[in-house]
């Protein structure tokens, strides 16, 4: 940090398992994701290539080698995973994510169906290969699932080997844990944190409300995803309490 502030949260070190920022990058060009790092290595935990916008991205191995560069873990959308699956073609998925060195994957069935033992089952053949995240939730604004139901698959799923469960939100913040209008599903949010770990859960929070929630209900290390590349700054100044939204959320009120 560049100054000394009294009571400052702590907020856990990299490489740090807990207190996530997943950035969602949807086509940054190789100079921009070089830029990108200059500024928000330090507050970056992994980064996402947007559903399917690997396939299209020019330059995509010179991009990747930017983030190799800096030590950041980079992996492709839950979108194109389920792209390969609906045209049987798991094997070769396998295979791109060696050839392009893509050591985490995420495993989603947010836009087909793909019943949840066979989910399960690729989850376990990836463990084998990469780091995995798995995405519970539907873009289906009305698919709307019990919470039991969640924390079900969210279980299975980390019992599979998910090494994270991502709890669904699309990059615009309106479906899965969000009603259409942004807003936070609370009951099935604290519903879902009387049963799963929350430090095993990766948020998807694109709307500052949404990452305001979350670090009010959990702190300043919750693990939040789908941030966009200029919001990371923003947003680890609201960890802290360095924006006007979390400004007395850490203050001593005897000493101040």
């Amino acid at each position: 940090m560049n100054f000394n502030l009294s009571q400052i949260p702590e907020r856990n070190t990299k490489p740090r398992d807990h207190g996530i920022t997943m950035v969602m990058d949807k086509g940054l060009s190789v100079d921009e994701a070089k830029n990108f790092m200059s500024v928000a290595k330090p507050h970056v935990d992994m980064v996402k290539l947007g559903f399917g916008t690997s396939f299209v991205t020019p330059n995509l191995k010179e991009k990747l080698a930017v983030y190799r560069a800096h030590d950041m873990p980079v992996y492709f959308g839950g979108t194109l995973f389920e792209a390969f699956v609906i045209r049987n073609q798991f094997e070769d998925y396998i295979n791109v994510c060696k050839e392009f060195g893509v050591s985490y994957v995420e495993v989603s069935d947010g836009s087909i169906e793909i019943p949840h033992a066979e989910k399960c089952g690729y989850i376990e053949k990836l463990t084998k290969h990469c780091t995995v995240l798995s995405e519970v939730g539907s873009k289906d604004a009305a698919h709307i699932m019990a919470p039991y139901k969640w924390i079900e698959l969210m279980k299975a799923e980390l019992e599979s080997g998910s090494t994270y469960v991502i709890a669904e939100a699309r990059e615009a913040g309106n479906v899965g844990i969000y009603r259409g209008s942004g807003e936070v599903r609370e009951g099935l949010v604290q519903e879902i944190l009387t049963q799963i770990p929350e430090g095993k859960i990766i948020w998807e929070a694109p709307q500052k409300a949404q990452q305001l929630y979350f670090l009010e209900l959990i702190g300043c290390n919750v693990n939040l995803g789908n941030i966009a590349p200029n919001e990371v700054i923003p947003l680890e100044a609201m960890r802290i309490g360095l924006r006007g939204d979390t400004f007395h959320l850490y203050l001593d009120k005897k000493q101040v």
